[in-house]
């Protein structure tokens, strides 16, 4: 049995405020798009939605600890006699906001717009039973989260000892610089490296790629089953899927370049960023693709052009979209360690990045599991005993 309100008798909404005079903490401060920073002071305490006021209406937000709101976003002080606070935030997440826009510009929500919104509630027990399931989904998918921030910090530090610090382990498993491992002076680098060791472009030892775009005016290249990439979804570390699909006619029509999962992609325009394909795809002309070989894995290549991207971004040209060339990534200089430092980093590394997609494939999973379930769970057509 559903009983109908008003959002006006679930919450409450309050204002965010200006945080420019918070000094720096650990209570994070939102904005519409999500945490803009962390502070020392809270708003509110409690579990709250937090409601777009400005820019982005679908991205309804929830806090169950402490936390800070800037004006572009409302909180809300919730009516728990009357709704469990996660099951009112998921119930708000699957509406249709875009038709309450009261902006002329950039999209905006008044207070009577939300709290004038219908809502169909089931009965305390039943919201607190969805939400309990729902809740269990994501903090699994945020446990994941945080594993995978842990695993590749740890698969860093270990690059950054091992290729940066010299401090492999030796014959014996001691440090190698540390323990006095014999260093020869590199012209190319300007600094010692391991004796033994070398020094090449990047280019001459792996293929790199740079993409395309298939016509936009031929349909039959669009709506296909194969993965295509633009710059901005290099981000996502790792790359588990892409926003548009082409045909194969496309990629044989194109310049664009289809790279096997785990190829290392870096985007090459605006900011630089570098990362690891967890599928197969293709990529666009603003993102430069990089295959594995037999000697150099992407756990090698992935930290390497990683540590260059400081050195990369004072070589970008180009007033509105600075950016650099395939080039420029080709003529990058790459440390060519020996093939048994190599192997036995390898033992190691590569069951970090292992690890690191299978929790990103299960963190899909899960996402794809609740977004299917979340509509049914709230309007009934799923029982929850």
């Amino acid at each position: 049995m559903m009983k109908e309100y008003f959002l006006k008798d679930l919450v409450k909404i309050k204002n965010g405020k200006d945080h420019k005079t918070i000094s720096d903490g650990i209570i994070p401060i939102y904005g519409s798009g999500g945490i803009m920073r962390y502070g020392n002071q809270f708003l509110y305490d409690k579990p709250s939605i937090l409601l777009p006021r400005k820019g982005t209406l679908d991205n309804i937000q929830f806090s169950k600890i402490p936390f800070w709101t800037v004006d572009t976003i409302y909180y809300t002080e919730i009516n728990e006699d009357a709704t469990k606070p996660y099951f009112l935030y998921n119930y708000l997440k699957i509406l249709n906001l875009e038709n309450l826009n009261t902006g002329t510009g950039v999209p905006s929500m008044t207070f009577d717009s939300y709290y004038n919104l219908k809502i169909q509630l089931p009965n305390l027990s039943i919201q607190k039973k969805i939400a309990n399931i729902l809740m269990d989904i994501d903090n699994k998918i945020d446990l994941n989260n945080q594993l995978n921030d842990n695993l590749e910090r740890m698969a860093k530090t270990l690059y950054d000892y091992w290729f940066v610090q010299f401090d492999f382990p030796d014959e014996n498993g001691k440090p190698y610089k540390s323990s006095g491992g014999k260093m020869v002076f590199n012209e190319i680098l300007k600094r010692e490296i391991p004796i033994g060791w070398e020094v090449e472009k990047l280019g001459k030892v792996l293929l790199t790629y740079l993409g395309g775009t298939p016509s936009t005016e031929k349909k039959d290249y669009w709506n296909g089953d194969i993965p295509w990439m633009n710059s901005g979804e290099v981000a996502n570390f790792p790359l588990l899927s892409t926003e548009q699909k082409i045909t194969k006619e496309a990629i044989v029509n194109s310049s664009t370049r289809f790279l096997p999962k785990g190829s290392v992609i870096l985007s090459i325009t605006r900011h630089l960023r570098v990362n690891i394909l967890c599928i197969d795809a293709c990529i666009n002309q603003s993102i430069a693709g990089i295959k594995e070989n037999e000697k150099f894995k992407n756990s090698y290549i992935y930290f390497s052009v990683l540590n260059d991207i400081e050195r990369l971004m004072t070589l970008r040209t180009g007033a509105q979209q600075p950016h650099i060339n395939k080039q420029i990534v080709d003529n990058s200089n790459f440390v060519l360690p020996l093939d048994q430092v190599l192997s036995k980093y390898y033992t190691v590394a590569k069951p970090i990045i292992e690890k690191i997609f299978n929790n990103s494939i299960q963190n899909q999973q899960l996402s794809n599991l609740r977004d299917w379930l979340l509509p049914m769970l709230m309007n009934g057509q799923v029982k929850v005993e």
